[in-house]
């Protein structure tokens, strides 16, 4: 589970940063070369490498304390810094932050002298890009404009109040961290640094704090130490009065504590070096701390005092309790490695973290760097098989499997919000690269329904995962994300948590009043929604809680989401409808709860004037707040809803003094608002009142009125809606059609939902539907989609297995060895199970339940053990059988026989090896009924079956402390018919090449071919081969019923196998693999193989029959030799009981056959080509020979 790093998921990633760390960081491109080389201005105190190749991230969201404080690298221009946040900054050397801009490639900008004109505001009478003049007065030259929907500019040069002051003698420092205390309070301390960059230190530091709002700052560099070189602030996010300081660990490891907002500071000397801190939710003084040698400490004084809690804990991956989920409020919750470099979870009290004292919620080890704590959730990943599994606790319960689609076979997976009881992930799926899809699951986190494909990302300067998704505030399940369709990625909207999704209307008219064409789908508005570290950087997009309606965003108009000709757009009806606002990118901060917004632009010269809109962007206002020109380096508001004050951070010149310059915007309104001055306004999609499930009506301030708002009222009323369709998206397992109807997948039984139940019980039977959670709809189709209620049926136990609880077939001698009994289906609570170990030594048990922690067992002697299980219920009995090897290792091993064969015909079952030289083997085989093995040291045997029938081979090779099994399943038949098949193109397209999936479509085929012939299912078998393109294997079989009559003979054989070939080529075959997804299935060709057995046991009629078929054949021989594809080593797909066999890597024939002369893994076509001539007959052939392998198998390591 790697790390997450920045990313759209969240609704305001920015702010996630910010709330976590207190502090926003600006630094100066230029000054250690070209770019920004901003350096962490606490040792490793930058965000993480983003996720491992394969993994299961976290994408954090707001008002969540990071473990680790994360310093916001911010190139030069300016950043915003909304609500209670603090900035950091480090300024441009050189000439302004000319070397960030030219990074910026594609960008349309003005020239220096146009630009420097502008903001020195001369030529003010000309409107920006030709836009309409205040007043509404159309440029010259302007047709078709519509002065009532272009944004209005109103050139005319208003005055702000504001205050500047300079950091005096701190000219030469390149970094500054800002903190604003909090609401209500005058406070703000400011903390400025020298980063050496060849030294890679901070050589000098200052502190100043100013308390009437920044108008001036006293410097306390004599409060904290003359000589005391500070390296990070910190704020407690639960009392902003305590303020903690770190040294420079270079110097000292000193902690600075204030309890007064920073006026007075205590001094206290540490035995470690912090690299992180985090902070209790609740508890003020409660404070966990990560130290440079990776030992985890806590402190219950505010940093006073500290005690260790655990060593070798992974960074990052330590958490507070969660309230409501955990009892304990002083629990905590780590990943700790091992000696040895394993990973496993470990909870435990902060002040009685003893060895006797921990915990450990998830059994056995987890993969490093995966452990996620988030609300009521907590993720872990475990990867086998080459594959990850992925698990979650829900209110710290058991740990349950997360189950994706069945076919989804994550490679990586991020968490982006465990927001309502819900978690929404984005998973990269086997065939994807650069793409991800969403999933959303129910309230327990377990079972996953897809929600949105092919969502685009990319990674972000520190290496980290970034998703296109963006979570619109203030409106519970809105979400933007680009989504790439056929190389082109757009933008879309959902309403409804991704039940419904739909592309972004274009707006009607551009910046200047001139209509746009762009028709819907083919033209639409797409939007930048990466949001990073980096809060100016392209693809800015900002939305508040308090101002619900508001979304600004950076974006253009077209076929495509593109990098160039972007423009600034904002919707003021939530995402309904679209008005350009700006040519070009400018950040945009909410004033008064969103009743006033104000823009700054992008711009790598000194600015002096920002824009004010009071109407939510229809018409803007230009403003100076300084009157000389200031390189911006970021803008700190006001914590609080209302957000009146601002602090505009920069300098004069490369070389002048920090200057803050304080803007006041109360001096910009009247009054302050009264209920006239508002209007209802109802949210929509299109029309559609009914959002989640309720109507919502909030209070909007009118457009014409200039009063300053207060604080945020929320919806003025809000009335839950009659229930629809629209309510309820798919359950798991289910796919929403063409029509409309949710239906079960190819791949899922809907009836399995009910196998762990037990009689007298009962369990939600779904209607292939769940509600959206969060949906507040009532009454109308909420009862008939909503899961019944309903009986557990009685069943007789099903899919019994016997595992090890590691999966191994194998157990060291006098050492407990575990054992799990699992059981598909079945009375679990009525069931008497009875397991015999094999060794002498058998136990009883009166139901399955009794048997979680799985049956512990120690063998006092080494051999091979048949440990049996059996189990009954008053409605049946299962049974199965694990062969254990104690003290024996195991390698790879595929066994390799053929599908299907003659009865009395010599098989030849051959162990393949990869790789071929693993020393001295013995090989276990275990065959038809026999109840004792053959044991031998050869790679094969052979063998005859003398009655028809299916029979399971299996064998095990032992090489050392390795042991491999395989097992397979040969039909025994006298005669039967073979068919080649293949597949539409498109069936290529969505094969994973897996045995699970190969057996999945086979069944799908067969009832295709039962539903289109009217033969009995028992005459098929169907075979889909490994590899690409998809084929398969069709066998016509002599059925025969349980009491030997009826046998078809060879003429209705014959019969069978004409009708299948002529529906085939009638393309009268196929199957919907997913909605919109339909595969034809064709007849390819010939298997080659005799007609019948040629073995001397055979009749003579059989033998004349041969002759006879060799002489009509002589015509078509010369073809048929050399133009038929020559069967090399192929392989034959799933049987009945769901075995499959798996593919080997390619090696020498020498290497992948040892022990096997050549002649014994030539196919019995080959052996005939040489002896006698073969027929072709119509497009079938009788099949009774062997089928050698390419396939990897399926094996345990231990």
């Amino acid at each position: 589970m790697g790390k997450v790093g920045a990313g759209g998921g969240s609704q305001a990633r920015l702010s996630a940063l910010l709330a976590g760390a207190g502090l926003l960081v600006l630094c100066a491109p230029g000054v250690c070369g070209g770019g920004s080389c901003c350096p962490p201005p606490h040792p490793s105190s930058a965000p993480r490498s983003a996720s491992t190749p394969r993994g299961f991230s976290h994408q954090g969201r707001p008002g969540r304390a990071p473990a680790t404080p994360l310093p916001l690298v911010v190139r030069p221009l300016f950043s915003v810094a909304p609500g209670d946040r603090a900035l950091s900054l480090e300024r441009a050397r050189g000439t302004g932050a000319s070397m960030a801009v030219a990074a910026r490639s594609g960008r349309r900008r003005r020239s220096g002298a146009d630009q420097e004109k502008a903001e020195r505001g001369e030529g003010a009478s000309r409107s920006p890009r030709g836009v309409l003049r205040d007043g509404g007065q159309q440029e010259p030259g302007t047709l078709e404009r519509d002065p009532d929907k272009a944004t209005r500019f109103r050139m005319e040069e208003l005055r702000l109040t504001s205050t500047t002051f300079a950091l005096t003698g701190d000219s030469a420092h390149n970094q500054a961290m800002v903190h604003w205390s909090g609401h209500n309070s005058s406070v703000i301390l400011i903390l400025t640094k020298l980063y050496d960059y060849n030294l890679g230190s901070i050589t000098e530091s200052s502190l100043w704090r100013s308390t009437d709002y920044g108008t001036t700052y006293e410097k306390l560099n004599d409060k904290v130490g003359l000589k005391t070189i500070l390296s990070y602030l910190y704020v407690c996010p639960t009392n902003k009065r305590k303020i903690m300081l770190l040294t420079d660990p270079e110097i000292e490891s000193s902690l600075l504590i204030s309890s007064d907002e920073g006026a007075t500071y205590q001094k206290y000397r540490l035995n470690f070096y912090i690299q992180s801190l985090l902070f209790h939710p609740k508890q003020e003084d409660w404070i966990l701390a990560y130290s440079q040698d990776q030992k985890l400490y806590s402190s219950a004084e505010f940093g006073r005092r500290w005690q260790l809690i655990q060593e070798g804990v992974v960074p990052n991956r330590f958490y507070w309790s969660v309230m409501g989920s955990n009892k304990e409020p002083d629990l905590v919750h780590l990943e700790a490695r091992t000696v040895d470099g394993h990973s496993h979870y470990l909870t435990c009290r902060m002040q009685n973290c003893t060895e006797a004292n921990r915990n450990q919620p998830f059994p056995g080890y987890i993969d490093p760097d995966s452990l996620i704590v988030q609300d009521h959730y907590v993720f872990v990943q475990l990867t086998s098989g080459g594959r990850p599994h992925y698990y979650v606790s829900y209110r710290r319960n058991a740990f349950a499997q997360m189950k994706l689609p069945k076919y989804a076979l994550p490679k990586d997976m991020h968490v982006i919000s465990t927001d309502e009881n819900q978690v929404f992930a984005a998973v990269q799926e086997w065939n994807q690269n650069d793409t991800y899809n969403l999933y959303i699951s129910d309230t327990r986190g377990v079972y996953f329904t897809l929600a949105l494909e092919n969502v685009q990302s990319s990674r972000g300067p520190e290496g980290n995962i970034m998703i296109d998704l963006y979570e619109v505030a203030g409106i519970k399940g809105m979400f933007l994300a680009n989504k790439k369709i056929d190389n082109q990625v757009k933008t879309f909207i959902t309403y409804n948590k991704g039940r419904d999704w739909r592309l972004l209307q274009a707006p009607d008219t551009d910046l200047r009043g001139d209509p746009v064409h762009c028709l819907l789908p083919y033209c639409s508005l797409h939007l930048h929604l990466k949001v990073s570290e980096n809060p100016y950087t392209s693809g800015i997009i900002a939305s508040k809680d308090t101002a619900p309606s508001i979304i600004v965003a950076s974006g253009n108009i077209g076929s495509e989401l593109s990098d160039t000709d972007i423009s600034m757009f904002v919707s003021s009806d939530a995402g309904n409808t679209w008005r350009q606002i700006f040519e070009e990118e400018h950040s945009v901060l909410y004033l008064d709860q969103g009743g006033v917004l104000v823009a700054m632009k992008h711009t790598s010269l000194p600015i002096r004037h920002l824009w004010l809109s009071f109407d939510e962007g229809r018409s803007w206002s230009k403003y100076s707040f300084t009157s000389i020109p200031l390189f911006v380096d970021g803008v700190l508001g006001e914590p609080g809803e209302e957000t009146l004050i601002m602090t505009v951070f920069g300098h004069f010149s490369h070389r002048s003094e920090w200057q803050l310059v304080k803007v006041d915007y109360k001096s910009i309104f009247d009054r302050r608002c009264a209920e006239e001055d508002y209007r209802p306004w109802q949210l929509h999609s299109q029309g559609e009142a009914c959002i989640m499930g309720a109507k919502r009506i909030y209070k909007k301030r009118k457009s014409e009125r200039k009063c300053m708002q207060g604080k945020y009222a929320g919806a003025m009323e809000s009335e839950p809606c009659v229930c629809t369709e629209a309510d309820f998206d798919c359950d798991y397992g289910y796919e929403r059609h063409s029509n409309g109807q949710c239906l079960p997948a190819f791949w899922f039984n809907p009836s399995s939902l009910s196998k762990d139940c037990s009689l007298g019980q009962s369990y939600l039977n779904s209607t292939g539907y769940r509600k959206v959670v969060s949906n507040n709809c009532t009454d109308g189709v909420r009862e008939q989609y909503t899961a019944k209620p309903q009986k557990c049926p009685g069943k007789a136990p099903r899919g019994l297995r016997i595992v090890t609880a590691d999966g191994k077939l194998t157990a060291e001698q006098g050492h407990n060895v575990t054992l799990m009994v699992q059981l598909e289906e079945g009375d679990v609570q009525r069931t008497l199970i009875q397991v015999d170990f094999g060794d002498g030594i058998a136990v009883s048990y009166v139901n399955l339940s009794s048997m979680e922690d799985g049956i512990k067992h120690v063998y006092q002697n080494v051999g091979i053990f048949r440990v049996t299980v059996q189990v009954d219920n008053s409605l049946g009995s299962d049974s199965a059988v694990l062969y254990l090897h104690v003290t024996c290792p195991l390698e790879h091993v595929h066994l390799s026989l053929p599908f299907v064969t003659t009865k009395n015909k010599e098989v030849n079952a051959t162990a393949v090896l990869w790789p071929s030289q693993v020393g001295t083997l013995t090989y276990v085989w275990w065959y038809g009924n026999n109840t004792e093995p053959l044991i031998t040291l050869e790679g094969s045997i052979s063998f005859r079956f003398t009655s028809e029938g299916m029979n399971t081979i299996t064998v095990q090779v032992s090489a050392g402390n390795a042991i491999l099994q395989d097992t397979k399943t040969i039909a025994v038949y006298e005669e039967f018919r073979s068919l080649r098949l293949s597949f539409s193109p498109n069936l290529d397209d969505y094969n994973p090449d897996i045995p699970e999936w190969r057996r999945d479509i086979g069944r799908v085929i067969k009832k295709s071919l039962v539903e289109a012939t009217g033969v009995p299912g028992q005459h098929i078998l169907v075979a889909v081969l490994p590899g690409l393109p998809t084929t398969a294997e069709l066998f016509v079989l002599p059925y025969q019923d349980p009491a030997g009559e009826n046998k078809r003979s060879t003429d209705d054989l014959e019969q069978i196998s004409e009708l299948l070939i002529h529906t085939l080529n009638q393309n009268s075959v196929h199957f919907e693999l997913k909605p919109g997804v339909r595969v034809l299935v064709h007849a390819a060709h010939l298997t080659a193989a005799p007609l019948v057995d040629l073995t001397p046991t055979h009749s003579g009629s059989a033998m004349l029959m041969l002759l006879s078929v060799v002489f009509v054949g002589l015509a078509v021989f010369v073809i048929y030799k050399f133009k038929r594809k020559i069967p090399g080593i192929n392989v034959y797909a799933q049987m009945q009981n769901e075995k499959e066999q798996e593919m080997i890597s390619p090696v020498s024939h020498s290497e992948s056959r040892p022990n096997v002369p050549q002649t014994e893994l030539r196919r019995p076509g080959q052996l005939i080509d040489e002896k006698v001539e073969s027929q072709l007959i119509g497009s079938i052939s009788i099949v009774a020979e062997n089928q050698s392998t390419k396939e990897i198998p399926t094996y345990v390591n231990v």
